[in-house]
């Protein structure tokens, strides 16, 4: 098979998923705000998705090896496309905290499937690029996502017919690509009980490389949930939060691609010590400067450009710590750690808000980012896979 129309379609797909993603968050918070739902009922409406990726994860594995990355890539594809196109059908808060739940489901199962199939492909030296890419089009895909709010000036079903169809569009190319199993492993057993197991020795491995994914899903929920409240409270406009927040996303996308064939010349680990200690003392200088909208800004821009790509590199590191049959469980376990990141940052940040007055709210970013920087320099780095 054609690795670079593989390759291709396996990324169009994750860009439309991000941009799905991206166009869901506001719209719907837009929508439930004008009909005055409260915002801590829509923060919760909002986990709904990563609730969704939290219980499906552990039952991914059996369905991967069993049948293979394109079945799981069509289900996940379907699941998302029919959930969209539901949305018009009845406004109902409980019925909507379902689908966004499905969605978490679909959306999931193609990123497992997609991003496992990647780490499979890619061989080292141009793995951290090729993972890169991947990062890259979904970030894309969720930067242009909110673009879809104007469409409610027009009619609130629009943004989600048309997300739905260029979906269904971009799903139709799954069916270029042929079937790939991934590794053999005579030994695995496909059981919930054995997904467990492979989770815990995994972990054993290379708990080190699930730290970035984590990392990311605070910055990111945090930064866009938590900030717009903080900025607000200390007296920033929202005009100077609607260009601080994309500066983070903005800055990712100028270096993922980069810092990518960086850790591909130069070493995963140091290319993440490099990047984690520079996000450490750069939010550091956003809670000194953090009634400042210019020195906010460059700190969001700089903070995306060094951290924006911890989650690709994250997934790029466990790909090279872990033996290829054990690449499904460690993928899940990138995503697991990623939304239990996005649940935990807003509350957290939030919780730090309320009770601490200041800068404070960057500081525990700083520090958490600090923690993970004296984690990777005490990790001792094996590597069994780096032959393969």
């Amino acid at each position: 098979m054609n690795q670079k129309l593989l390759l291709f379609v396996l990324i169009l797909i994750v860009g439309i998923s991000g941009f799905s993603q991206g166009m869901l968050l506001p719209i719907i918070a837009i929508i439930f705000e004008s009909d005055g739902v409260g915002s801590s009922l829509n923060g919760f409406h909002a986990a709904s998705l990563y609730i969704g990726i939290l219980l499906i994860s552990p039952f991914m594995e059996a369905p991967l090896r069993k049948y293979g990355y394109k079945p799981l890539i069509l289900f996940g594809g379907i699941t998302v496309i029919l959930s969209l196109a539901l949305f018009p059908v009845w406004k109902s808060f409980w019925l909507w905290f379902l689908l966004r739940f499905f969605i978490g489901v679909g959306d999931h199962t193609l990123h497992f499937a997609t991003q496992t199939w990647i780490t499979a492909i890619s061989p080292i030296a141009k793995r951290g690029r090729n993972l890169a890419i991947y990062g890259l089009f979904f970030s894309l895909g969720f930067t242009v996502g909110p673009l879809m709010t104007k469409l409610l000036e027009i009619n609130q079903s629009l943004p989600f017919i048309i997300t739905s169809i260029i979906s269904l569009l971009t799903w139709l190319t799954v069916f270029l690509i042929r079937n790939e199993l991934p590794e053999r492993d005579d030994s695995a057993n496909t059981s919930l009980l054995g997904t467990f197991k492979r989770f815990t020795k995994v972990s054993r491995i290379a708990w080190i490389a699930f730290l970035l994914p984590f990392i990311f899903g605070v910055l990111e929920a945090s930064l866009n949930s938590n900030f717009p409240v903080f900025a607000l409270r200390s007296g920033i406009d929202l005009t100077a939060v609607s260009i601080i927040i994309p500066a983070f996303s903005g800055g990712a996308l100028l270096t993922q691609i980069p810092l990518g064939m960086l850790s591909d010349r130069y070493g995963r680990r140091r290319t993440l010590l490099f990047i984690v200690f520079s996000g450490f003392s750069i939010f550091t200088l956003a809670g000194i400067y953090s009634h400042s909208v210019i020195g906010l800004f460059f700190c969001f821009m700089l903070g995306g450009m060094m951290v924006g790509s911890t989650f690709s590199l994250g997934i790029s590191y466990m790909a090279d710590l872990l033996p290829r049959n054990l690449l499904p469980a460690g993928n899940l376990l990138c995503s697991i750690f990623y939304s239990l990141g996005s649940i935990g940052g807003p509350f957290f940040g939030g919780l730090v808000i309320e009770h601490i007055q200041g800068g404070n709210f960057f500081y525990m970013i700083s520090i958490m980012l600090f923690l993970v920087f004296i984690a990777l320099v005490l990790f001792k780095e094996k590597m069994p896979a780096a032959s393969k």
